[in-house]
């Protein structure tokens, strides 16, 4: 049986970029070790100890992360909705790079039509009317993903993730104002947590935020007794993939072939918008 921490303020000091790696340090409520799990601290630490270790004297470059509020709401769906729309142009261009199979198809497209017209500008419009084909795509499948994410679990963020146990949802405060969110799911099938929801106010970036917020769900898993934190992300950039991997995240497998919720069956849809989605695990302490 998991239960819920208990309510707390975190106060992080930003120290580095989201791409550098933060070793684990004394001072951190978990650590990893050589081998890549994870360990409280030999001795609990009481709630006085714990809210004393939590709060941090306020400073104009300190993060605090809490738990989410009613209040949050407006923010918190602001910088969702930001996060999941700046993946239309990630997904269409900047995917590309990682589809061989659609860059060989699409040359393909480029000489058949050089083939059948003959003509050598409709020949270069070729590539720029495929490009505008996959933004097009790429914008409706993702715009239909928000639509069901807002419909589902962000539709009612208290009632989905701060009520059942084993499940939280935090906000990062900096400056007086949200400028981040994390979430955490828990799996009692697979004794698992599941980071989720991770996005980071677009003006706030490279401060760290987001390394703040993945440690704040790898503190809550390990004081829940989960044995392991898993995610999976469409994510093309590879700070992303950077930021994982320094919280002691290790890729776990890779799929070029999976369907977004809410994606149709469009055979347009499958020509025009192809996604790569990883899985990544952390293991807390063997089963």
């Amino acid at each position: 049986m998991h239960c819920s921490s208990p309510k707390m303020v975190c106060e992080t000091k930003i120290v580095a970029d989201e791409h550098d790696a933060i070793p684990g340090t004394k001072k951190d409520s978990i650590i990893v070790s050589s081998s890549q799990m994870w360990t409280s601290p030999s001795a609990p630490l009481n709630p006085e100890e714990e809210d004393k270790e939590d709060v941090v004297v306020s400073r104009r470059d300190s993060v605090f992360i809490r738990e989410f509020e009613l209040g949050d709401n407006v923010e918190v769906l602001r910088i969702f909705n930001e996060g999941i729309m700046e993946r239309i142009p990630n997904t269409a261009f900047r995917g590309l790079r990682q589809q061989s199979n659609t860059q060989f198809l699409y040359a393909l497209c480029t000489l058949m039509c050089f083939v059948m017209t003959k003509s050598l500008t409709l020949t270069c419009c070729a590539p720029f009317i495929l490009m505008g084909a996959r933004y097009y795509y790429s914008r409706t499948v993702i715009q239909n993903y928000l639509d069901y994410a807002l419909n589902t679990d962000m539709a009612d963020i208290e009632a989905y993730y701060m009520k059942p146990t084993g499940s939280c949802f935090w906000v990062a405060v900096l400056e007086g104002r949200v400028v981040g969110i994390v979430a955490a799911q828990g799996h009692e099938d697979d004794n698992t947590v599941e980071l989720r929801r991770m996005s980071v106010d677009t003006h706030y970036r490279g401060k760290g935020i987001a390394k703040a917020l993945g440690r704040r769900v790898l503190e809550f898993a390990v004081r829940n007794n989960y044995a392991a934190v898993v995610l999976g992300t469409t994510a093309v950039k590879m700070a992303a993939h950077k930021l994982y991997e320094s919280l002691g995240f290790r890729l776990t497998s890779q799929s070029d072939d999976y369907r977004l919720p809410g994606m149709g069956r469009s055979l347009f849809e499958r020509l025009f918008f192809q996604i790569r989605y990883s899985r990544y695990r952390l293991q807390l302490r063997e089963e």
